[in-house]
């Protein structure tokens, strides 16, 4: 995945994770306190200023912020 790393740079700004090391299998929801729900919409607000993209609210799902990978995942295909 092309932009992994800047998604894993936008989590540890984002979620103040520091240097916490992430990988594709680091999970996210439920795993992460610093995930909640205000952080969700931040996220978002930041991948979209990112990347360009625009993430409509019927497109939020829990399995696209299951693990890093997924988000990433999730990034790669609004860019295709």
């Amino acid at each position: 995945m092309p932009h992994f790393s800047q998604v894993c740079q936008i989590l540890r700004t984002t979620l103040g994770l520091g240097r916490m090391p992430l990988t594709e299998d680091t999970q996210l929801l439920g795993s992460l306190p610093e995930l909640d729900s205000m952080a969700v919409a931040n996220l978002i607000l930041a991948l979209e200023q990112q990347f360009g993209i625009e993430v409509r609210d019927d497109e939020i799902s829990a399995r696209h912020f299951a693990t890093v990978g997924s988000l990433a995942g999730f990034v790669e295909s609004k860019l295709a």
